[in-house]
Order: structure tokens, then C-alpha cells, then sequence
């Protein structure tokens, strides 16, 4: 919440705060044209929200990561890098965000998750880099990674 959201502002200027330029002409804001495109990433994205108006302190900290993830996706980076997505959110909203974050790779997108939610990130990676102190302490595929080769990983 105190670093990707402004909390007193609506979910649609949240959604457009990092591509704000692509819906001003003469320097006046298309209200009509950012709305749609919010709606669309709403639509998408499944983020669970009465209106693109509604004020983005209202809504669960799951829908609050979703809009935090279709503002920068709304961007159409090549690689997406998320830290610790799903901290401090319920089980239910965990799941929603894991089943985006897999589709949009699926989609083509390349995704860096930093997580030291180790479960989470043999749940959702291709591949795992394993960081000690500063460095790189292995490097495992899904299929070699478990629990015990990235817990090994880590305090080698």
C-alpha cells in the first residue's frame, strides 16, 4: 500500500499514474478514454471493484495488488518485476494474483518474482536463482527445485 498505491485517489488514477501521457492531449486528461482502458485491465484482470471511481483504500489487498499490476502490465513492459506480490493478502487473493502472474507469462511476458515466500516460489517459477548475501547460490529449474534443493541453495 505505501509504495504502489496513493490511497486517497480513485482506482482508475491509480491505474493511469504510470502511463498518465497516454491519455493527454493539450495537456487536459481523457477522462472518458482513461476509464476504458481501466475498465478493460478491471475487466482482465478480475480486479472486484463497483466502479473505476471507487476510491482505492476500499477495496481488499489483493484487488489493491491487481490494480498495482495492471498500472505497470498497462505499460506492455517485456519483462515484469514484482517483489513480494502477495504479502500481507489473504489465501483466496494469493491465488488470483498467482493465476495473473502465470497467464501473463503465458502471454509471453517475461516475470521476475522476489519472493521469500518459498512455497509461492515454487508454485509460480520456471526457474529459481537462489541469492546468499548478495550472491548467486544456485540455480535450479522447476524440476529440480523443491524445498530442500533451494533451502540447500541458500545456506551453501
Amino acid at each position: 500500500q505505501g509504495q504502489g498505491l496513493v490511497l486517497g485517489m480513485s482506482v482508475r488514477e491509480n491505474f493511469s499514474l504510470t502511463h498518465l501521457a497516454d491519455y493527454c492531449r493539450f495537456d487536459f486528461v481523457d477522462r472518458a478514454k482513461e476509464s476504458a482502458r481501466c475498465n478493460e485491465f478491471i475487466r482482465a484482470l478480475g480486479i472486484k471493484t463497483p466502479s473505476p471511481e471507487q476510491k482505492i483504500q476500499n477495496l481488499s489487498g489483493g484487488n489493491q495488488q491487481k490494480v498495482v499490476i495492471a498500472k505497470w502490465v498497462a505499460r506492455k513492459p517485456r519483462i515484469l518485476i514484482v517483489d513480494e506480490p502477495t504479502r500481507g493478502i489473504d489465501i483466496g487473493a494469493k491465488a488470483e494474483v498467482h493465476t495473473l502472474l502465470n497467464k501473463l507469462a503465458q502471454e509471453g511476458m517475461s516475470i521476475i518474482v522476489v519472493s521469500s515466500d518459498l512455497p509461492e516460489i515454487l508454485a509460480i517459477s520456471d526457474r529459481i536463482i537462489v541469492l546468499k548475501d548478495g550472491r548467486v547460490s544456485g540455480e535450479l529449474s522447476r524440476e529440480q527445485a523443491n524445498e530442500e534443493t533451494v533451502m540447500l541453495a541458500a545456506t551453501a
